[in-house]
Order: C-alpha cells, then structure tokens, then sequence
C-alpha cells in the first residue's frame, strides 16, 4: 500500500519528507530506512523492502536526507555527520510519535550511516546493510576529476548518475574524519551485511571489513548479481525477503492474540506490486509466502497461483492426516506423498457430484504410500485421507462473509 506522507524537521531545522509504510494490520515494530548517497527514500528497492516489513506488521519510515528528493535544505552544506544526525531526528521524532524504532537500515552510504547511528539510538536490536562501505571516504571515489577541483577551489560541480550536485571540501574532510570501525565493536545489536560480489561502486571487500569488525550476533548474506542499486526486481525482492526474515528473530514480535473464533489467527493478504498480481501472504511474523500469476497471465510467477495454494492446502492437510492415524496404531508408514491437481469438469462428469450443468471444481489426490503396509491398512489409509478437515471443508457448503476493513 502507499506509504502515508510526513515531515519532520531535520538536523539543521529544515522540514525532511518521509513515508511511512504503516502495517494493515496490529503495528508490531518500527524500522528507519537510510537511502543510498544522492538517492531518495522511492528508490525500488526501499520500496519493495519496506513494503514486506509493512506487510509482516513492521512500521518503515524512509526519508530523503536533506537537501535530497522533497526534502528542504541545501545538499551542497550536508555531509555524512549530517546524514547520521538526520537519522538521530527521525528516531526522535518516532519516538515522539510512540512508535521508537528497534530495526535499522540503510543502503549503500545510508549503511554506513545506521552503523554510526544505532549506537545513539535507545531501543535499536537489529541493524541491516546493503552494499554499504567500510569507510565513509570510499564516496569519494565517485568524485573523479571534480575531486582535485574540490580541494583546491574549496567546490567543484560533481556528475553522479546523471545528476549535477556541488561538493565542498568540508564534505570530504568529514568523511575522512568518520570511522565506523570503533562504532561497530560497541554495537549492541543483531547484524546482517547483504552485499553483491559484482557491486562495481562499492566492492564487496567492504562487507568482509564490516563482518569481522562487528561482534555476534551478525550474518552474511550475498545478493549474488545484483548491481549496487539493486534495480532488479528479483535482486529488490529478494533483499526484502530476507531481511524480513531475519529481522523477526531479532526483534522479538509477538502476533496479538487471534479473534475469538479464528484459533489460526489472521492470514494476511496485502498487495506487493499494483502493477502486477504478486502478493505478500503473512500468517503471524513467523510465516510468510509469495502469491502471483503465470506470466502467461500477466504475473511474474514468482508464487503459487490462488488454486495451487488452494491445493496446497488440501495435500498438506491430507498427508498430515494420514501421518496422525498412522502414528496413532503405530502402522509402519515410512513416507506419504500427495500429488493434487485442480481443474474444472461439468458436473455430469462428476459419479459423486449432484447433477447440474455447470461445471464444478474437481480436485484429484494421487497419494503414494511407503513402508512394510498390508493391503488392509494401505486401504484404511486411503480411507482416512476423506476425513482431512481441509477435504472436508472443501466438499462442504462454506459461507464467506465479507466486509471493507
């Protein structure tokens, strides 16, 4: 869902523009994402990651860091101290709004910046990194030319991806003044580096000088081909799942207790890319799975279609079954596995369906059975596989209520 529009006043008093992505559902956590050096906070891959937090109850609030995107300010007079003191007025203004963050992110230069920043951040567990360098100074090998230009007029105009942005010399004294080294052996929090080993503006000997310079608990993950922006889609969505992943073990959520009468709590459904058909499914903060469409119907393919989880559910159900009665007469039942395919059949064609002309949901289980079985109890098996509470449903007269939340 789009994320809701705010400002807040950042490090020089100037108003900085956010969204913040809130959860559909109970807001379980706040997480702070820092963008990459000259980027903004709508960047694909802010996006996509804040958009599966949201999903799996996760507040995010992405900024532009002054001077940057909506936000006011000059960029010329910022540096990196000012981007970790932006990201110290955006945790004080959550914490005034009661929603103080625990998770941190940042990409590229925003990485470094949450490592210097989550030390002077009351409440943070888990930090996150993507393509971030070691040492702040490694920004300005962006400069080229400009960079003599720089230090001997005091500014110069610098290219960066097409854009024209003027550097002083400040800029480039208060990167080299700043270390993450010392910060990182007092971080208190959880720590994932997520780097790519073909990252051409940041080269991944940045996320092993990061790694061994943090204490555990810390993880390395590798986002393989992915370039330093992560503008692929399947690199975007990728990062998203894992960091959503992790950060759940780190940050302590706990699912509010389910309605009276749902004792599987809620599954959540929640729309990942209106231009397409995939979707984020959340059962809880420990569980979450991708629905889509085949390409072929304008989807990505990137999860099982409605009716394959449809049928999922029926084989998960029905195998978990015939395991139960098994285990329970201490049959030598070894392994089940259940093939279901769906399809649609006129309702004539159906020997167990009431007579009518339409055509009806068919639903056909192969079930293979392994171990030392009689024919007996392969039979009685096969019998019991009726009785899984999902068949049943799925045989029986369902009401859906409906209503707009």
């Amino acid at each position: 869902m789009p994320g809701q529009k705010i400002t807040f006043k950042g490090h020089s008093g100037d108003m900085l523009a956010a969204r913040f992505d809130q959860p559909t559902g109970p807001h379980l956590a706040t997480a702070i994402f820092a963008h990459c050096f000259t980027c903004s906070k709508d960047i694909p891959a802010a996006r996509r990651i804040s958009g599966r937090l949201a999903a799996m109850g996760i507040g995010v609030l992405r900024f532009d860091f002054t001077g940057l995107g909506h936000s006011g300010g000059e960029f010329s007079n910022t540096g990196f101290s000012s981007n970790v003191a932006d990201l110290l007025a955006a945790a004080e203004y959550l914490q005034g709004e009661g929603m103080p963050p625990s998770l941190l992110i940042g990409h590229s230069l925003g990485g470094a910046a949450v490592l210097k920043a989550a030390g002077q951040i009351d409440g943070i567990k888990a930090v996150a990194t993507l393509g971030a360098p070691f040492d702040p100074a490694h920004v300005i090998h962006n400069f080229g030319a400009s960079l003599d230009a720089i230090k001997r007029d005091g500014a110069a105009d610098v290219a960066l991806a097409g854009r024209h942005f003027t550097i002083r010399r400040e800029f480039l004294e208060d990167v080299d003044k700043s270390k993450l080294e010392p910060a990182l052996k007092k971080l208190k929090a959880a720590l994932l580096v997520m780097h790519s080993p073909l990252d051409q503006i940041v080269g991944v000997d940045n996320a092993s000088a990061i790694f061994l310079a943090a204490k555990h608990p810390k993880s390395f993950v590798t986002l393989d081909d992915a370039d330093h922006l992560i503008t692929d889609p399947d690199a975007a969505e990728y990062a998203a799942g894992v960091i959503s992943a992790w950060a759940g073990k780190y940050l302590g959520i706990r699912q509010p207790a389910p309605p009276p009468g749902a004792p599987e709590g809620i599954v959540r459904v929640a729309e990942a890319d209106p231009t397409g058909f995939l979707q984020d499914i959340n059962a809880g903060p420990k569980h979450h799975t991708l629905a889509d469409e085949p390409t072929s119907y304008g989807g990505t393919d990137r999860g099982m279609s409605p009716y394959q989880l449809l049928s999922a559910g029926l084989g998960a159900c029905t195998s978990m079954t015939i395991r139960m009665y098994a285990r329970r007469k201490k049959w030598p039942l070894e392994h089940v596995e259940v093939d279901v395919t769906h399809d649609k059949v006129h309702a004539q064609d159906c020997e167990t369906c009431e007579s009518s002309s339409n055509r009806i949901d068919q639903f056909t289980r192969l079930i293979r059975l392994s171990g030392d079985l009689d024919a007996d109890q392969r039979a009685r098996l096969l019998a019991i596989a009726d009785k899984c509470p999902v068949h049943r449903t799925l045989e029986a007269q369902s009401a859906i209520v409906t209503r707009l939340g």
